[in-house]
């Protein structure tokens, strides 16, 4: 729960701190409903994450609940729903900066974003029950919220040296003011998030599957990330006619993201990346025989036969005395009978 509450704080706090997140940005017109969309957006994503830190946090601190899978399931359905309230902060967090906010045909904008936060606080549990089971899915929300702050930090600092910022949209970043486009998509942007997907997707499955994960947890995991992003910009539905051309570039990637995430996870188990782990061996399992060696080889040696105890030589010497102190056996009579 404290995890949970500290990852939604300090998300929160670095957004409001560098102005990625601005419920009341300074401009007017469209940019004013762009900045509500993204701050919704950013508010759906932070609910969400901040349930799987802190589930995961909690489960790597914990120690009930490990044996057994009743045991096991049990325990993750405990640590999600307590991360779950510990993420609940994340709603007065934005709907009190929210309150202040002027949006077009939102008459109660402190609401809505404790709508959205709540919203991707249900999110979260359901992805952190799968992540305590599958780590390789812990690994790629994790992954993915870092690599997706980092960006909006990288896009904060360009919009800072340009001299002008307002707000960074998830997952956007614009570096080209000239496209390319295809379509309606910004190339570069859908190449960032593209490739970001697939790489973390591999990656995070790659770990998990060294140290002996299950296949289907290793493979489903490459999706874990790109769902919860899906899902942000599926609730805030940023509208074409009132919003950046990169950012409806972005919502409308947000899907295929699953699926590149899904390729570079795959393509681990797939590919044979999936080492089993070793059996252990259980009390009163027999011993697997051992394996015939050679007899070690000895230089060759004369042999030497073993003595014959029967053939032992007898002593033969007699005692050496003096002749003076001989003694003739003649000189004694005979016995008398």
């Amino acid at each position: 729960m404290l995890g949970a509450g500290a990852a939604a704080a300090g998300q929160l706090g670095l957004g409001y701190g560098l102005g990625i997140i601005a419920w009341m940005p300074a401009v007017t017109g469209d940019e004013t409903t762009a900045a509500w969309t993204s701050s919704l957006a950013w508010t759906t994503f932070i609910g969400a994450t901040s349930v799987v830190i802190g589930a995961v946090v909690g489960d790597r601190s914990g120690w009930a609940g490990r044996s057994g899978r009743v045991q096991r399931a049990a325990w993750c359905m405990v640590l999600s729903l307590a991360a779950s309230l510990g993420a609940l902060v994340t709603i007065p967090l934005v709907a009190v900066p929210a309150s202040q906010a002027k949006v077009v045909d939102t008459f109660a904008p402190h609401l809505l974003a404790g709508i959205y936060a709540a919203s991707g606080v249900v999110i979260g549990l359901v992805v952190s029950v799968v992540a305590l089971a599958a780590r390789a899915v812990a690994i790629n929300v994790l992954v993915t919220t870092a690599w997706l702050w980092i960006l909006a930090i990288v896009a904060v600092a360009g919009w800072i040296a340009a001299g002008h910022i307002d707000h960074a949209d998830l997952g956007v970043w614009k570096f080209t003011n000239t496209g390319p486009e295809i379509g309606p998509f910004y190339l570069p942007g859908v190449l960032i998030l593209l490739g970001g997907a697939l790489l973390i997707g591999g990656l995070a499955a790659f770990a998990r599957a060294m140290r002996g994960d299950g296949r289907l947890g290793v493979a489903i995991s490459g999706a874990a990330g790109p769902i919860i992003v899906t899902a942000a910009y599926v609730l805030a539905n940023p509208a074409a006619d009132r919003t950046p051309f990169e950012v409806v570039s972005a919502a409308r990637t947000a899907p295929i993201m699953i699926v590149a995430g899904l390729v570079g996870s795959v393509l681990v188990a797939a590919v044979g990346g999936v080492r089993r782990p070793k059996r252990r061996a259980k009390k009163g399992d027999a011993a697997p025989p051992a394996p015939d060696r050679p007899a070690p080889s000895t230089p060759d040696r004369p042999s030497t036969p073993a003595p014959d105890r029967a053939a032992a030589p007898r002593a033969t010497a007699s005692a050496s005395v003096p002749a003076a102190y001989r003694l003739d056996p003649g000189q004694f009579p005979p016995p008398r009978s």
